[in-house]
């Protein structure tokens, strides 16, 4: 019997979450930019509260994870829930977790009167890219990410 649990992650699924993020950047071919350590987790999800997360939990098993944090958007006058990570075991996919964790964040969202879900995804990834269309999520066509980060971060802060 397979029992699905989507609950709020607690600080004893930081190790697991780790792991669940080591796979997302080998998924991503990103390794070379996962970092994080259990010391920022526990200090951004448990001391400051500004990253939450919900887990996928089958059978007492952390299969799944979904780390998201609020904006704002000055058009709609209210703050959003953004995903920065969804991510499901491979061997666990098509079973409708991910479905599941998607779910609980809009239901968090709608619970919170917030004025919408959104997230990334990277342009070849089409599995999850027919996921989120079959979800009816809208594709942004015309908005390009900047980011600053690093070096060009401090640069910027000069």
């Amino acid at each position: 019997m397979k029992n699905i649990v989507y609950r709020r992650a607690e600080k004893n699924d930081i190790p697991d979450m780790l792991s669940l993020i080591k796979e997302l950047a080998a998924y991503e071919h990103l390794e070379h930019e996962a970092k994080a350590t259990l010391a920022d987790f526990e200090k951004w999800m448990f001391e400051e509260k500004k990253v939450y997360a919900f887990m996928a939990d089958l059978n007492g098993k952390n299969i799944g994870m979904a780390i998201y944090f609020y904006n704002f958007s000055t058009w709609l006058g209210k703050c959003g829930l953004y995903l920065e990570d969804l991510y499901i075991k491979p061997e666990y996919r098509g079973n409708g977790y991910g479905k599941g964790l998607l779910k609980t964040l809009a239901k968090e969202a709608e619970k919170e009167g917030l004025g919408r879900l959104e997230w990334a995804c990277l342009d070849w990834n089409k599995p999850s890219i027919d996921f989120y269309l079959s979800m009816d999520a809208t594709p942004m066509d015309e908005w390009t990410v900047y980011r600053l980060t690093g070096e060009t971060l401090k640069k910027a802060a000069e």
